[in-house]
């Protein structure tokens, strides 16, 4: 019971990494409150919750909408008193080079990728403050580190989030507030499976070349990640602060002879 009666806020928790990370953080006694703009898939998590003998509630919010943001952190308030961990998972992607990239799409990855982090710890932020006391986790990505083709604005707003991380943890540690960032790697997740599916006549053969860039030669699973994400809610990483920590399967920092 690692998360312990700790109020855990994570955004785009209806799926993928998000999901993940919410049924685990329940495991370990936290009580979760599940946002997503997807009603049915963010129900469905809490769901699972409840039946494995956790607790959470949903919250839909658009988080790249103050409004929207500020009401659902004034519910998590109103409900509960307190946020202790804000997991700002929430994201898309986008692919192309940077001359391929129109700009609404532009606007659009940098509204929900950036902006949908900045408003949630925004809102969230005073909370902690007043109490001396929480945990931010930003998710980035290894692409953050590294060149990586065909990811012009993914790559532009996951640098973004990174260096976003390392100022806020500057700002808040006065207040003993902790701020991380997870930069995983190809993460098999439902939206990457459809994105291989719907972009390549051979999707096998494209997760062999992806595969390829991992020192593991395997693509991640979301519980990978939700493993980390715990490790950075919980107390065990009271030591790391503004850090960056990789769940890439070496792809940053290996290359395979």
């Amino acid at each position: 019971m690692r998360l312990s009666n700790k109020i855990t806020l994570i955004t785009g928790s209806g799926s993928g990494i998000g999901k993940s990370t919410a049924l685990r953080f329940a495991k370990e006694g936290a009580v979760v409150v599940v946002n997503d703009l997807n009603e049915e898939n963010g129900k469905q998590t809490v769901q699972e919750i409840n039946n494995q003998g956790g607790e959470a509630i949903f919250v839909m919010a658009d988080v790249t909408d103050p409004e929207s943001v500020q009401q659902m952190v004034a519910n998590v308030i109103s409900s509960y008193g307190r946020i202790d961990v804000l997991f700002n998972n929430a994201g898309i992607s986008n692919v192309g080079a940077l001359h391929e990239v129109e700009p609404d799409a532009w606007d659009k990855i940098m509204s929900v990728n950036v902006k949908g982090v900045y408003l949630p710890s925004k809102y969230t932020l005073p909370f902690m403050m007043e109490r001396q006391s929480g945990t931010i986790i930003n998710m980035s990505s290894c692409a953050a580190e590294m060149g990586l083709a065909q990811r012009a604005a993914y790559s532009t707003t996951k640098g973004a989030v990174l260096a976003l991380t390392k100022a806020m943890q500057v700002d808040y540690a006065p207040y003993n507030i902790r701020v991380n960032a997870l930069l995983p790697g190809t993460i098999m997740t439902p939206f990457v499976e459809n994105y291989l599916k719907s972009s390549y006549d051979n999707p096998e053969e494209a997760i062999g070349k992806i595969k390829t860039r991992q020192l593991s030669g395997e693509l991640g699973t979301p519980d990978d990640v939700a493993s980390a994400a715990l490790f950075l809610a919980s107390d065990e990483s009271r030591f790391m602060m503004g850090s960056p920590l990789y769940v890439d399967g070496g792809v940053v920092f290996g290359k395979n002879a």
